[in-house]
């Protein structure tokens, strides 16, 4: 039958996923093209060729029409979700004039004039000058305007990664709302860009003319033209319907509607995310970020390098794992259950706080990941059961924030991502948190989040009410174990929230230590 699926593309930070998903949920076919690395002359950045990206999404396209069970002529419309905060300065033809910096960059641009007149006294009074000017110094705009000032006036665009791969399917400038995350001018509170007097127009300066069109999730954006076609095998003239940034799709996909229910994401950021119709901010001054829902906001916390600590892991200390799971043809993740199981809950007396990366106000920018409480019977084991739970109380902490600001307790939660593979983290998540968790159906979360956008804009469904009805379920769900309930309750409370305040001026005399190293 004609229309009867939906093609997800999800462009990641590990690879690119071009997926076929029906209107009751299910995975019909998938490719996947994995990404390169990202590579730098200078440390700290993070920069990739914006063509790279669209290459590969053409790719993993053509895959897709020669696996078993994808039929062009089954596809009712095209949706997009991809990684956020990435950013493409592009000419009048949607041509990148340089390389696209990542989310994962951390340069910055030190010694900018603060935000004055009116709002500088406002932010002075309301002493957050200081996160504003951590603001401007990470926003990529003024890095690109300071040092790249030629660049800067060629650009007739100034896009999101998700807007340039839009742009390349449509031959439009238009982008979702549920993709603007990043350092703009944007309105998070009303999803649109930001009023002529909005403070961001000044901290990060730009022309309004710049910046794509936008659309809300689930509406038809454009459709695919002769060229794309061409280069990815998708039918010309199909639609392609908004969808919104890939954790917003993973929230949507996962089912996580009320703000009752959250979405534990444990991939490379390991991130909390709770969808409610009225707009709060975990952090005073850091956004809610817009939901994949229209109207809707994501309340987000983030533990920046979260589940990359299995990686840091396995390449430091599961060698033994490396060795087994070549000779079985396995990846080494697979027998990761093995060694949480071999050290018992609490990781006797082991305790981790994830700050490896420093965020703006929680850590704040001093802040260093910790590992305290070792004996002579801990092992590798005890370590990496440590780095579970850490991630997992870090990531309590946020929903305790949450929970504040909004004044809805939490009473599951659904958990997305790499990490979510092994059972080991799902009980360990379950216990810390003492609440149910379940892992969605379906593994690519964020594809179906973005395909539930398709399925309505596509008018499969009538309204994203019966779409996530439809489209999502649980699927395995793992209860709370009363006895381990109670040793993280205490460990949390008594260890782990206390952890942070008195590490603190340590860190900080760190901090000033290399400062007066490096001058």
């Amino acid at each position: 039958m004609a229309g009867e699926t939906i093609l997800a593309i999800d462009c990641g930070t590990q690879s690119v996923r071009a997926i076929l998903v029906d209107p009751r949920g299910n995975l019909v076919a998938k490719a996947k093209v994995a990404l390169r690395p990202c590579a730098s002359l200078h440390p700290g950045w993070a920069e990739e060729d914006p063509e790279y990206f669209w290459s590969s999404l053409c790719e993993a396209c053509r895959k897709l029409w020669e696996t078993e069970g994808a039929r062009k002529e089954s596809v009712a419309g095209v949706v997009l979700t991809s990684q956020r905060a990435t950013v493409v300065n592009v000419d009048e033809n949607g041509k990148p004039l340089r390389p696209a910096i990542l989310w994962l960059d951390h340069r910055r641009t030190e010694g900018l004039k603060g935000v004055g007149g009116l709002w500088g006294l406002l932010f002075k009074a309301a002493r957050v000058e200081d996160t504003v000017a951590y603001l401007l110094a990470e926003a990529e705009v003024n890095w690109i305007r300071k040092h790249q000032p030629r660049v800067w006036e060629r650009t007739q665009k100034y896009l999101l990664l998700s807007g340039f791969l839009t742009h390349r399917l449509t031959g439009r400038f238009v982008d979702s709302i549920g993709c603007q995350v990043g350092y703009l001018p944007f309105d998070y509170k009303h999803l649109r860009w930001a009023s002529p007097r909005d403070w961001k127009w000044k901290a990060v300066p730009m022309d309004p003319s710049i910046l794509s069109e936008l659309a809300e999730p689930g509406s038809v954006m454009g459709s695919i033209t002769a060229q794309a076609s061409e280069a990815t095998g998708i039918p010309a003239g199909l639609p392609v319907v908004a969808a919104a940034a890939d954790k917003a799709c993973e929230v949507l996909g996962a089912g996580c509607l009320t703000p009752d229910m959250g979405c534990l994401g444990y991939g490379t950021t390991a991130t909390l995310n709770v969808m409610s119709s009225k707009y709060a901010e975990a952090i005073p001054l850091l956004p809610a970020y817009p939901s994949a829902l229209p109207g809707a906001f994501n309340m987000e916390v983030e533990i920046y390098r979260g589940y990359w600590m299995v990686s840091w892991f396995k390449k430091e200390f599961a060698h033994l794992e490396m060795q087994e799971a070549s000779a079985r043809g396995v990846e080494p993740e697979t027998l990761f259950d093995g060694l949480v199981n071999a050290a018992p809950p609490g990781a006797q007396g082991l305790m981790l706080q994830p700050y490896w990366s420093p965020g703006l106000k929680v850590p704040g920018p001093e802040a260093r990941g910790a590992i305290i409480g070792f004996s002579d019977v801990h092992t590798r084991a005890h370590v990496y059961r440590a780095i579970l739970e850490g991630l997992a109380y870090a990531l309590r902490e946020g929903r305790g924030r949450i929970e504040k600001r909004i004044g809805t307790p939490m009473r599951e939660v659904r958990v997305c991502g790499g990490g979510s593979r092994s059972d080991a983290a799902m009980q360990i998540t379950a216990d810390v948190f003492g609440l149910p968790a379940s892992r969605p159906h379906l593994y690519e979360t964020s594809s179906l989040g973005a395909a539930i956008d398709g399925a309505v804009g596509l008018s499969l469904h009538p309204d994203f009410a019966s779409a996530v009805r439809e489209m999502t379920r649980p699927g395995r769900t793992f209860e709370p174990v009363p006895a381990n309930r109670a040793l993280y309750d205490g460990l949390y409370r008594d260890v782990y929230l206390r952890m942070y305040k008195q590490l603190q001026p340590l860190y900080e005399s760190i901090r000033e230590g290399l400062k007066a190293r490096e001058s």
